[in-house]
């Protein structure tokens, strides 16, 4: 059998991408989400419908997966989520919600994974810059981001002694359902006559080194690059920051 990668909240955006570069590259891919989609999963060779904020769901996705699968050469912890509001207006239910989904399922998923990944294997999460700069409104994911980004570099030390690599993927504005709601979110509470979603993309594009916004295929390949020992087997504890030079401008200019 091929090597074999979990990418949780593979529904998504950058998971059903990441799961196509995965798939594309000869791996055997197990997408995970809480809710099956309505849509094929192109590249998903086995769907598993779980809540991994739970820690009894995500011991018995595991073994299930160690039993059925056999060993993991690679761990995508890529399930996120959203609250988009100031934080005194966060109620403390959206915030556990928050940190829930990008934080503490990552701890679940790590913990119970850790006895079926194989020696050389690896573990991606995927971060976000908003870890490093960030905007209005967007405190409890920011902080579950940079909690992510400071908990792969602790695991990148604990792990290393079996052999397996810890790495972050920081992805920028990506063109997702995510990104899009974010955009219209804030229109289509006024009231007034929402934009051309596109003509928003192209606005936020414009404020890019690269004159774009990323394409989730683009952070599919970083997150393999990271993944494959092949081609990153000297790196571990790291940041890749893949944001079309958005971090790169100063706020001033």
């Amino acid at each position: 059998m091929n090597k074999s990668v979990v990418i949780t909240g593979v529904a998504g955006g950058i998971g059903s991408a990441t799961a196509e570069v995965f798939a594309e590259n000869g791996w055997y891919v197990v997408g995970v989400d809480r809710k099956r989609p309505d849509r094929p999963l192109a590249g998903v060779s086995r769907f598993v419908e779980a809540d991994i904020s739970e820690p009894q769901a995500l011991e018995q996705m595991y073994e299930s997966i160690g039993k059925t699968v056999g060993d993991i050469a690679a761990l995508v912890n890529n399930a996120a989520i959203q609250v988009c509001k100031p934080i005194v207006e966060t109620s403390v239910d959206e915030w556990d919600a928050v940190m829930a989904s990008n934080i503490r399922s990552v701890f679940l998923g790590v913990k119970f994974a850790y006895p079926f990944l194989v020696s050389g294997g690896s573990i991606v999460n995927i971060s976000s810059v908003h870890a490093m700069a960030t905007s209005l409104n967007i405190a409890a994911y920011a902080a579950s981001k940079g909690a992510l980004l400071a908990f792969t570099r602790a695991l990148a030390l604990e792990f290393a002694s079996r052999g397996i690599r810890v790495n972050a993927v920081l992805p920028g504005a990506v063109n997702t359902q995510m990104l899009m709601s974010g955009l219209m979110r804030g229109h289509l509470d006024s009231g007034n006559k929402a934009p051309d979603p596109t003509d928003l993309v192209a606005k936020l594009g414009s404020k890019h080194v690269l004159q774009r916004v990323g394409d989730p295929h683009e952070i599919g390949e970083a997150i393999l690059f990271l993944a494959d020992p092949a081609r990153s087997s000297f790196i571990t504890g790291q940041a890749l920051v893949v944001d079309g030079g958005a971090l790169a401008r100063l706020s001033t200019e």
